[in-house]
This record gives structure tokens, sequence and C-alpha cells, in this order.
């Protein structure tokens, strides 16, 4: 029989993802490097474009690629995926969001549907490194070569990845992007970064950047002040004020999808540059990332292994030959009800568990005007990744004996 678990640690809450914490050197020391700089010491991430979000970074590529081709207007997503992906399609002009479903059990595009969505009408198709895991881009690159269509990665939960070949994920298609939102990792509270191979298409895309991304002082006053909250409040202590309490707000409200933050507007998703002191906090905080991320991938060889030992669960991990970054798990329960039995248990007592996305893309009403026009394809795994998921956090302050408590109850929920 098991020992009972240890009582959770009051007053403080856990952040459902392992981001990098803000020092105060951080805003007033001056860099010795600039942050696409110091990028560029990483494999691979040569010349990047720095942007004000990562959705902003994705509207860059989609403007360039529809300029390149306008007589395609199609861009295909993973169907189990951020809603801002088919929302930012409405920033372009004549664009069209078209979902397909993921592989059985994991987060890339299923090829056969792939094939299918595929045709003259494609400008591009989106393989989504989900939760810091590293997709299969090849796979989905050989469909849409088939059909001409660019590839555009997203990396957006992703930056620190590595692909086959170990260069940094984001460069295996046609432009890749990464976001330094708020619990990314390294975060200018939002961000991006934009990449690619190929010098023709940055210089494109650069070009682009500076006619959509114009300096707007009040987006800058608001991200100064949000990134000066995030370094004094994402603490353990300081997140149960800024997170903790609204998140059980709108659980008991019965709103899941405004509490993982899922539900978004146009207005959401402003177009503007970066300032100087987010980008100085960026390149203070990029220098202590790699060690945060070494920290992140100890935990998960530790961790993703208990996970993964419970009868009937699964861990989404990464293909022979990568090495993503973790964090968090994207754990999968044997059926809805063993993942809802213990989201009911876990999710609102601060330890670090949460769900992903609450839908499947088809399945919010509020991308419907988005995804309407066209028929939808059939999405069985996407939504059965959205039904079985929940995520553990592995951030550092995740301790044993918490983490013990969260196994408890994910064995006494199956």
């Amino acid at each position: 029989m098991d020992r009972m678990p240890p009582k959770a640690r009051m007053g403080r809450e856990l952040p459902p993802t392992a981001g990098l914490p803000l020092t105060w050197g951080d805003y007033v020391r001056q860099p010795g490097q600039s942050f696409a700089g110091g990028l560029g010491q990483w494999p691979g991430l040569s010349d990047p474009l720095v942007t004000c979000s990562g959705t902003a970074a994705l509207v860059v590529v989609l403007k360039t690629l529809r300029q390149r081709r306008p007589d395609r207007n199609a861009v295909i997503i993973p169907a189990y995926n951020c809603p801002l992906l088919p929302l930012a399609t409405r920033l372009v002009p004549g664009l069209r969001a078209i979902v397909c479903d993921t592989v059985c059990s994991g987060i890339d595009l299923d090829p056969q549907q792939l094939d299918s969505l595929c045709d003259a009408r494609t400008l591009a198709v989106i393989p989504t490194h989900l939760g810091g895991r590293v997709a299969d881009v090849q796979a989905a690159r050989a469909v849409a070569a088939r059909c001409g269509a660019f590839v555009i990665e997203d990396a957006a939960q992703a930056l620190g990845a590595f692909a086959e070949d170990r260069q940094s994920v984001g460069l295996g298609g046609d432009a890749g992007f990464f976001s330094l939102a708020a619990g990314k990792g390294l975060t200018t509270y939002e961000g991006g970064i934009l990449v690619s191979r190929d010098a023709q298409l940055r210089a494109e895309l650069a070009a682009v950047a500076r006619e959509t991304l114009r300096p707007h002082l009040g987006w800058t006053l608001r991200r100064n002040l949000e990134l000066l909250g995030y370094g004094l409040f994402y603490t353990p202590s300081g997140l149960r004020l800024a997170y903790g309490h609204n998140l059980r707000k709108k659980l008991a409200a019965g709103d899941e999808a405004a509490a993982v933050g899922d539900v978004f507007t146009l207005a959401d998703m402003p177009l503007h540059s970066l300032d100087a002191l987010r980008l100085r906090v960026a390149a203070n905080g990029l220098a202590r990332l790699p060690a945060h991320l070494e920290e992140g991938r100890r935990l998960a060889g530790h961790r993703r292994g208990q996970l993964a030992a419970l009868p009937g669960v699964a861990v989404i991990g990464d293909r022979l030959g990568t090495e993503g970054i973790w964090p968090f798990f994207m754990v999968l329960m044997p059926g809805k009800e063993q993942r809802d039995r213990a989201l009911h248990a876990l999710w609102r007592t601060g330890n670090g568990v949460s769900k992903l996305f609450v839908h499947a893309l088809p399945d919010y009403a509020f991308l419907a005007p988005i995804l309407a026009g066209h028929d939808l394809p059939d999405c069985p795994n996407a939504r059965d990744l959205a039904d079985r998921m929940l995520t553990v956090s592995n951030t550092p302050w995740l301790d044993e004996a918490t983490f013990t408590l969260i196994m408890h109850t994910l064995r006494s929920s199956l």
C-alpha cells in the first residue's frame, strides 16, 4: 500500500513551466554583447531578427512569403497548438488557416492528412516544437516540397533545443521563430526571434519587419512595466499573488480556457519594435540560459522516467538524435477520465500541474470564424491530446517532496 504523501508547502505557487528568473542586474547592467550577438554564438542562430513577440515574428514571415507567392493563401498548422497561430493569419490579408491532425499520441503533423491537405493553394506548413520537444520537420518538409509550399518552424517553446544535426531548431525549414513570452525560458515578457538559413530570405524578412514593426511608446511603457513585474513576482511566493489567485478564481468559475490563458483576440497581438531596455534584459539573461536549460535536462532525466513508469501513462519525448528542452512534461494519461480526476486534485494546489491547451483548435468557439469557410478535416488525434494530456512543471523550484505528492496523486487517479 502507498505511503501517505507529504503535504504541499503552503504560501507558494509553482509556475506551470520553467521560466528563467531575472535578477535586478539584468535591468541595469550593460551586457558584454548585444542580444542578437549573443544569439549568434548558438549553433546556427546567426543574424537573427528580434521582434516584439513570437506572433509578430510569424506575421513577418507570413507577410514576406505572401509577397513571394501572392497566388497562394493557405497556411497549414497542427490541430493541437496555441490559438495564436490561426489568429495570426488574420493579420495578413487574404490568408486562411487550415488545421491538420497530429500523429497518434504525438505532436508531429500527420503525414497522410498533411499530404491530402497540401495543394497549389498552400503557402506554408508550420510544424511545431511543442513544449520544447523536437518535431519532425523533415517529414513535413518532404510533404510540403511536393506542392511547392514553404516550411515555417514554430519553435516558440523551444529556444535551446537541437535537431539531428546539432544545429538549433528553427533552421530546418525556410524560416523559424522563437518566443520570449513570460514562462518561455528566457523572457522579455513578450518578444520573439526570427531566423532563416537563406540569406536572401533574411534580407526580405528584415525589410518587412522594418515596415511592420514600428516604435510605439504606449506598448513600450506597458511591456517595460510588465517585465519589471515579472522580475519582482516570478518567485514561488510572488506567483501566489500574481498568478495563483487569478487561476483559482477562473477555475472556480468553470472557465478553463481563461485559466490556461489560451483565449485571444487581435488586440492581444500588437505589432511594434522592441525597446532598448528589454533587449538589455534579454542579453544579460541569455548568458545564464544555457545553465538553466541544462539543469532542466538534468531534472527531466530523473523525473521523466518516474512519470512514464506509472501504469498506462506516457510522457512525450524526443526522437533519437535530437535534444529538446524541458520546461514541463507533457503527460498522457490512459484516458480523459483519469486525466480529469488528476487535474481535479492537482490543478488548484499551486504545485505546477496544468493543461497546455484546453481544446484542439477546431473546438475553440472564438476560432470558428477563422477556421470556417472550408471543410475541417477530422482531428481525432489532436482531440485525444486535448482530452488526455496534463502538464507537470519542470521548474527547479519543484522539490522532491512536492514531486512525490504529484506522483502519488497521479497514481491514485489511474
